[in-house]
């Protein structure tokens, strides 16, 4: 069973960045799909970025061209660069093992992380 902890939130004004980081520990990391979700209260919770284990990435519409997803697995850590933030993008911010290659639905994914917290002022 894999165990995740991300870090890296906190408040930035818009236009700025942040970068998020997910550890990973308890099983193998580099044999599986990882994803990154967001929610905001009173919302379902959406995906926003997805790196296969052959590194294969993919977006939301929602951040395509000012995210970037990647992974590091000699260190069992995946991150998400988030570049150009607005307001929209204030959520918390989750990272999850998937079980299938192009996970993008929650139900595809089996292990959670707490989430952090992203703020973006306007």
């Amino acid at each position: 069973q894999a165990h995740l902890v991300e870090s890296g939130g906190g408040l930035v004004q818009s236009g700025g960045s942040l970068r998020l980081s997910c550890v990973r520990s308890g099983d193998s990391f580099s044999s599986s799909t990882m994803g990154w979700f967001r929610q905001t209260p009173g919302k379902e919770r959406e995906f926003v970025a997805g790196i296969t284990w052959t590194e294969s990435t993919y977006y939301s519409e929602d951040v395509e061209g000012r995210f970037t997803i990647s992974r590091d697995n000699a260190n069992n850590t995946m991150y998400l660069q988030m570049d150009s933030l607005k307001s929209e993008d204030t959520a918390v911010y989750y990272c999850a093992v998937g079980r299938k290659y192009h996970a993008t639905k929650t139900w595809d994914y089996i292990y959670w992380g707490q989430g952090t917290q992203v703020t973006v002022s306007s």
